[in-house]
């Protein structure tokens, strides 16, 4: 197969099933499971994303180096569990570390 019909292939495919989300969204429901486990993506994501930022990758966080970023992550903690905000939460983190950094 050459490489042209394989990238096709695959953009077809993608398209495909993305829209049959769309194209049948609204005649099929979620079982209740699955829109109660929903629920959890964002809080998910979130710890996904800001964990290892804050435990430095592969190491521990050193309190005192990495104090900045431990405060953002408690302003954007503080944000998505009071406005279940993702976006909301990931801007108010950034601007917090950035001030910090800024003053710092």
């Amino acid at each position: 197969m050459s490489p042209w019909a394989t990238i096709f292939a695959a953009g077809a495919i993608t398209y495909l099933t993305r829209a049959s989300f769309i194209a049948v969204g609204d005649r099929i429901g979620l079982p209740p499971v699955v829109e109660r486990s929903l629920r959890y993506v964002a809080p998910a994501s979130f710890a996904a994303i800001a964990l290892p930022a804050t435990l430095g990758g592969d190491r521990f966080a050193n309190v005192g180096d990495d104090w900045p970023r431990i405060a953002a992550v408690c302003v954007a903690s503080a944000v998505i569990v009071r406005w279940r905000n993702v976006p909301a939460s990931l801007l108010a983190g950034m601007v917090t570390l950035w001030v910090i950094l800024a003053v710092n």
